[in-house]
């Protein structure tokens, strides 16, 4: 640096005054006012907000063309974040595998990969599917015809059981959808939906007979809150159903992409629609569909293929044992299922596996009028019964104070699975869905504030997670008490057991001594093994 400086200290001698001043104003500027320097910054300052407005915009519009499901899933920043996570992903099919399969003789099979044969010849399926006469489409290829073996062929318990129960839930299915002017071939999707589980559960909160999240079901206008859930309502989740189906058609002007938009969101349909160069026909999009829709529109194919043919497999309806006949009667005040059990004498079960929306046993009358199934041969019992008797009978007990206020603290299930973003940072998706940092970490099981993209992280609106996840004080308190911590005595006297993470039905059995897996299963009405952190499980007396 020395001798650099004696260099240009012996060059100016050499040159002449006006000389010299041009050339130190060029080798060494002079240094910038204050005032410039703001200058300076509040040009750069602008230039980089016009840039982040421009990004901004093209960030939207692309979350607005792959994000369109958003208007169906209800989930406001991504109606399907587990899109491709089998682990998380909102798989309606994936459920049904569960509730088809759990439990059962009957075989489990990888329909990614198998390759079924058949003593019926193709040509004789494909003249079967014609002789249908289908409004909706029905191809024959390897992949349908993989899906017909199956529901005709494999399954047999599982299709007698669902044949059984379609007796007395399809013609309630197709008086909406004819009341929709849809083509009542839609009764069957809720076959690949839930197997008609009415109490069908996904991973991922998707509840009842047609599988709907929480943010879809009240858009949809279902009732969902701490006594009531109407997406296992049969008549008003198969009018959301119908609805739902109804907005999809008027999208993409037809059926098989309605129907596959229901299993993955119209978004992803949309996306695969563009892969594909705007083709709008299933088998055209069908490469760029998610791995789990793509069969989808197969499997509807062979449901209703099985479904209508079922005779000639040799499949014998199971009696399930549903009324014949049901009456319906207004409830004007609260009304516990065990006051109508031992006043009027219908079995319990019967109220419930006719009355699943109300997931308490309390019909909660006081608010508003709601409706009570009765087996029609329970009717005139139910009427003739004295009305004042009836809602006394143990009000105190079984629907006392803390009775209610411990139901309204229930959580509602507003569970969303939110998958990370790029520049998404704990405070910034907490602020999204207000609620607080620790409590991400806590429902998420967090030891840090470190994401990464893609990430999948569980967040309930308004911080209303199940009990079992709301701190991790509570967590870690429960830990150390032991099982005496997850159980509580209920309005019954029956053993509530809380779901802990890493719990299954045989590790909760084993606390409770004569107690079986399947007996929880039975005693909670469970269409599968599968348990969720912070659902509550009655534990059967033995």
């Amino acid at each position: 640096m020395k001798r650099l400086l004696y260099t240009v200290a012996a060059l100016l001698v050499c040159v002449s005054a006006s000389a010299q001043a041009s050339f130190l104003q060029k080798t060494f500027p002079k240094t910038p006012t204050k005032v410039q320097l703001q200058k300076e910054n509040e040009s750069l300052r602008a230039s980089l907000d016009s840039l982040q407005a421009l990004l901004d915009k093209l960030s939207e519009r692309r979350e607005y063309e792959e994000d369109i499901e958003a208007v169906f899933r209800g989930n406001e920043d991504e109606s399907n974040p587990e899109q491709y996570s089998q682990e998380v992903i909102d798989s309606l099919l994936q459920q049904w595998y569960e509730n088809a399969y759990a439990n059962s003789t009957d075989v489990d099979y990888d329909m990614d990969s198998v390759k079924f044969s058949s003593n019926v010849s193709d040509e004789e399926m494909m003249r079967r599917l014609a002789a249908m006469n289908s409004f909706i489409s029905l191809p024959f290829n390897e992949t349908v015809k993989n899906y017909m073996v199956l529901y005709s062929e494999k399954m047999p318990s599982k299709m007698a059981r669902v044949i059984g129960l379609s007796y007395y839930y399809f013609p309630i299915f197709e008086e909406t959808l004819n009341k929709y002017n849809l083509p009542v071939e839609l009764k069957y999707m809720s076959v690949i939906e839930s197997m008609l589980n009415i109490r069908a559960t996904s991973r991922a909160g998707a509840r009842g007979m047609w599988q709907f999240m929480y943010n879809t079901g009240r858009n949809y206008g279902l009732e969902i809150n701490s006594f009531v859930d109407e997406r296992l309502d049969v008549e008003k989740a198969v009018d959301a159903a119908a609805r739902y189906l109804a907005d999809a058609y008027s999208i993409f002007g037809d059926w098989a992409l309605a129907i596959s938009s229901y299993n993955c969101g119209a978004g992803n349909v949309s996306k695969a629609i563009r892969r594909a160069g705007g083709a709008r026909d299933f088998w055209s999009i069908y490469p760029f569909l998610p791995r789990e829709t793509r069969g989808y529109m197969p499997a509807f194919v062979g449901a209703m293929y099985a479904m209508t043919y079922y005779r000639e497999y040799g499949i014998q309806p199971m009696n399930v044992g549903m009324p014949a006949q049901t009456d319906t009667i207004e409830i004007h005040r609260n009304l516990h299922f065990q006051q109508i059990n031992q006043v009027v004498g219908v079995p319990v079960e019967d109220l419930r596996n006719l009355n699943p929306q109300y997931t308490h046993d309390i019909i909660p009358g006081n608010t508003k009028t709601y409706i009570l199934n009765l087996p029609f041969t329970w009717t005139s019992a139910f009427l003739e019964a004295d009305q004042d008797s009836l809602y006394k009978f143990k009000a105190d007990s079984l629907m006392s104070e803390k009775v209610i206020k411990d139901v309204k603290n229930s959580s509602t299930e507003q569970r969303i699975a939110y998958r990370v973003k790029n520049g998404d940072y704990l405070g910034r998706i907490a602020a999204k869905y207000g609620v607080s940092v620790n409590q991400i970490k806590s429902w998420n099981h967090l030891r840090s504030n470190n994401i990464r993209i893609g990430q999948i992280l569980y967040i309930y609106k308004g911080g209303s997670a199940p009990k079992s996840t709301d701190t991790s004080s509570a967590k870690s308190s429960s830990s150390a008490s032991g099982t005496s911590a997850k159980t509580a005595t209920g309005s019954n006297g029956e053993k509530i057991y809380t779901v802990r993470s890493g719990d299954t039905l045989y590790a909760i059995a084993k606390n409770f001594p004569g107690v079986s897996a399947d007996d929880i299963k039975n005693a909670n009405h469970l269409g599968s093994s599968s348990i969720r952190p912070g659902q509550k499980l009655i534990i059967p007396q033995k």
